[in-house]
């Protein structure tokens, strides 16, 4: 079956959780288990190996956002540290949770398009 249509972009493939190579299969068969292979075009996604790289991005993140609005709000209003750990513990929770699977799905369209592999010694 040949398609007519080109490669996805992959950040939108990715983003969205759809197949690199096609943009239509979804890539994930759980909330963070990537499928054996696309439903659409058969790409075989035993080459994802996203690792740690997703997690450490939201971590960044997820860091710098939380860690800048508490210390806002703590000059700002000077709340009781039982109010900072009501507001930022969640905040960090829900923020982790939106933004892992997208930044899985992106880290492996990415590897698909760059076509990387694991490192070899010659």
């Amino acid at each position: 079956m040949e398609s007519t249509r080109s490669t996805p972009s992959p950040a939108l493939a990715g983003l969205r959780g759809r197949c690199p190579r096609c943009g239509e299969g979804h890539l994930f068969k759980g909330f963070l288990a990537f499928r054996p292979t696309c439903e659409v075009c058969g790409l075989d996604f035993k080459f994802i190996d996203s690792a740690d790289g997703p997690a450490f991005f939201v971590m960044s993140f997820v860091g710098l956002v939380v860690v800048a609005l508490a210390m806002w709000v703590e000059f700002a209003y000077e709340p009781p540290m039982w109010l900072h750990a009501a507001l930022w513990v969640p905040l960090s929770i829900v923020l982790s949770l939106i933004l892992v699977r997208p930044l899985k799905g992106l880290m492996a369209a990415l590897q698909f398009a760059n076509r990387a592999e694991q490192g070899r010694f010659r």
